[in-house]
């Protein structure tokens, strides 16, 4: 392990968790020590896994940082969980055993929400308006 000569309670810390390590590299990017970057650094959120409120949001991908688009085939790269493992990080095996698990409900809960909306589109479509009712529905906006 790093650390200084005297006293490694002093300091430099050398985090092991991955979301702890990529908090700081992004810090390095940062003017963290104004106002406007210690704004910046307090909304980032680094996590190991996908936890809670965020398990049921929509995630997104971000083209310009896949892999297959940013690095060439031949180049060597390395996942930041298998770095910090070697590093020191204790808990690889637990988070692939939770996001095992959060990936099976995931599922469960996505196959749930397609056929809730299969059945809403199916239900929408058989359903017959009178001329009447229309009239209201489109003074409404809702046609």
């Amino acid at each position: 392990r790093k650390h200084t000569n005297s006293n490694p309670r002093h300091g430099p810390f050398h985090q092991r968790a991955p979301a702890k390590i990529l908090w700081r590299t992004v810090r390095g990017m940062v003017p963290h020590k104004t106002a406007r970057g210690a704004a910046a650094l307090d909304r980032l959120k680094c996590f190991e896994g996908v936890p809670h409120p965020y398990d049921r949001k929509k995630r997104m991908v971000i083209p310009a940082a896949l892999k297959v688009l940013r690095l060439r085939p031949e180049r060597r790269f390395c996942k930041l969980g298998d770095l910090a493992s070697e590093f020191g990080w204790k808990h690889k095996d637990l988070i692939a055993r939770l996001e095992s698990q959060r990936k099976v409900k995931s599922e469960a809960f996505h196959k749930k929400k397609v056929a809730a909306t299969r059945a809403r589109n199916d239900a929408v479509q058989k359903v017959k308006v009178s001329s009447e009712d229309q009239k209201i529905l489109e003074a409404a906006g809702f046609a």
